[in-house]
């Protein structure tokens, strides 16, 4: 039997910020127009599948910003009943997402917005799911402030992983 070790650097499409940074100043031509989304990508369900392609056809590429543990653990408390948020640790989250066909990097933040990654990256498309309302985006001003382009992409599949969750309690009867 053989223990096969690795680290994150084997998955590309993973980035720190400054990684990321430097690939896009290097290769424009590549990377912009980015467009940049961001969440907790819990349990990945066709419904972001389907979002994240949406939002990759937007530009020439998809970059997401991934909410770090700390950061899901303060936007989603643990509900009564209900198992801690996240279910599946940050790096697994990232290497899944990188793997996806319509994503292009993926950088982990520890903040509860995606704010400061924005102000560093200056995506040309900001796009978030249609069920937000651009008045009530923490991010908005900041993409504005450059004149950058916010998108709001219909969910074809309404789905969450709280209520993914529900269900599969719901029917162990617990």
């Amino acid at each position: 039997m053989s223990l096969y070790l690795y680290s994150l650097s084997m998955f590309p499409g993973l980035y720190t910020l400054d990684e990321l940074k430097q690939a896009v100043a290097a290769d424009p031509q590549r990377w912009r127009p980015l467009v940049f989304t961001n969440g907790c990508f819990d349990l990945l369900h066709a419904g972001h599948v389907r979002y994240l392609q949406v939002a990759r056809s937007l530009g020439r590429s998809l970059v997401v910003g991934l909410n770090s543990d700390h950061s899901v653990q303060i936007i989603k408390p643990q509900a009564a009943g209900l198992p801690p948020r996240p279910i599946v640790p940050e790096h697994q989250r990232a290497e899944v997402l990188a793997a996806l066909r319509s994503v292009d990097g993926v950088v982990i933040f520890a903040e509860t917005t995606a704010s400061q990654l924005i102000a560093a990256l200056q995506p040309d498309i900001y796009a978030k799911g249609g069920d937000y309302q651009l008045e009530s985006l923490p991010e908005a001003a900041i993409v504005q402030a450059y004149g950058g382009h916010i998108e709001l992409v219909q969910i074809e599949v309404p789905s969450s992983t709280s209520a993914l969750v529900s269900r599969i309690l719901a029917a162990k009867g617990g």
